[in-house]
């Protein structure tokens, strides 16, 4: 597959835009995002972002305001955040507060709608490739929960069995089984039922003429050579890989949803979800108003790091890479105090002399996406730096915060029954208002 390569040099920015590049202040959309993602030529290969594969040669993980300059979103500044806090009389999620979820498309505009009593909906979704999910794939649905909460809105959750089968060496039954045990662990992230609707694409594509119209509409107003320089397609993928994209679109426009939403088509989307997938509704938001739909907003987080660095994503598939939601306590330490990228130095002395380097050091990463809170992260943050605290003592402060946090987890899952599933994935109203 064509990687994004989307390290952008301050001289390529300014040749595309004719402005000069400020972190924070992206051009409008249709200026540097023409080619809607494809590589562009003469750019640095350091970061490689694509809704497959994130790999970047620095230790400090993905520049995200050169990864927002080649996407052409928009940085979540802090007035946003403000913003945010204002609309909605709570305090700010952890991940907004710390620039986790960093990158937007049209937020303000859906904090406009809201203002004015106009609701909206949620949409995200995970691709079940295996049948345990890592820490690193609830980060969308913790978020996700939390504006849910705030919001008070109904929200959507596509479970993409058949882009797994697509792309995998995998039955379609056992990508579908990969579907209903995933989604035992996203129940567990503590989803409210009466607001929110999970599905299998095979199972619901198959039972909603209006979702299928919706996928046709899709699929007729984008072109193999658009989906080619989005997605990198090559003439040997099969056309289902081709035709994909429209079917991650669809959730995207309310009237895939009778049930949920009626005839209505002008409800709007906001869709959380890490920046690996925004390619995905570049092209849904190109499309949005050639077939009379608002285009869906979005909130981009970050990547969540391998245990051996930030220059690559947490991987189901590397047993030592990630922390399973089903590990136990022993293997939860055993796996940080083996595995995790350390920013210490090499020796005791040194340290105490010198201070770590949060910033490369995977276990204060991972922290600032789990402890709540700040003025304690400051203070490790503080303390690791001058070399008042060693790389093993992080490392037990990080056992000692996930510990509890996956065994919370496992628990409520075991309260998951098949038919809490079923209630779950069953298309039905939902109790909310417009």
């Amino acid at each position: 597959l064509k990687c994004f390569k989307i390290t952008l040099l301050g001289t390529d920015y300014k040749h595309l835009t004719g402005q000069d590049y400020k972190a924070g202040c992206p051009p409008p959309e249709n200026v540097v995002n023409q080619d809607n993602g494809a590589a562009t030529d003469g750019i640095d290969e350091e970061d490689n972002v694509d809704p497959w594969n994130v790999s970047t040669s620095n230790a400090k993980g993905v520049d995200y305001d050169k990864l927002i300059v080649r996407f052409g979103s928009s940085k979540i500044e802090t007035e946003l955040v403000d913003r945010i806090e204002k609309v909605t009389g709570q305090k700010p999620h952890r991940f907004l507060r710390r620039g986790i979820f960093f990158s937007h498309r049209d937020m303000h505009q859906v904090l406009d709608a809201y203002e004015k009593n106009k609701s909206f909906y949620l949409y995200t979704g995970r691709g079940p490739s295996s049948e345990a999910m890592h820490v690193g794939h609830l980060i969308p649905f913790i978020f996700t929960k939390w504006l849910q909460d705030v919001f008070d809105i109904p929200l959507v959750i596509q479970l993409t069995d058949d882009e797994k089968y697509l792309w995998k060496d995998l039955a379609i039954e056992e990508c579908h089984r990969f579907a209903v045990e995933n989604a035992k662990d996203i129940i567990a992230c503590g989803f409210d039922v009466n607001k929110t609707f999970i599905f299998s694409d095979f199972d619901y594509m198959g039972s909603s003429p209006e979702f299928y119209r919706n996928v046709v509409k899709i699929q007729k107003h984008v072109t193999y050579n658009q989906v080619k320089g989005i997605f990198g397609f090559t003439d040997s993928d099969c056309i289902g890989k081709i035709s994909f994209p429209a079917i991650q679109a669809a959730p995207s426009f309310s009237n895939s949803f009778p049930q949920i939403f009626g005839g209505r088509k002008d409800v709007q989307c906001l869709i959380p979800c890490a920046i690996d997938q925004d390619p995905y509704f570049r092209m849904t938001r190109d499309v949005a108003p050639r077939i009379g739909y608002p285009k869906p907003a979005l909130l981009h987080s970050s990547f969540f790091p391998a245990l051996q660095g930030a220059q690559t994503k947490m991987s189901a598939s590397d047993a030592n890479s990630s922390i399973f939601l089903t590990d136990t306590p022993k293997q939860i330490k055993n796996k940080i105090n083996k595995h995790a990228f350390s920013g210490g130095k090499d020796t005791i002395e040194e340290h105490r002399k010198f201070g770590g380097n949060p910033d490369v050091d995977v276990s204060f990463m991972y922290l600032t996406f789990f402890l709540d809170d700040d003025e304690q992260l400051e203070k490790i943050k503080q303390d690791y730096s001058s070399g008042a605290l060693l790389t093993g003592e992080l490392k037990k402060i990080l056992i000692e915060t996930l510990q509890p946090m996956i065994a919370q987890h496992q628990e409520r899952r075991k309260q998951v029954t098949e038919e809490t599933v079923k209630q779950f994935m069953t298309p039905r109203p939902l109790n909310f208002k417009l």
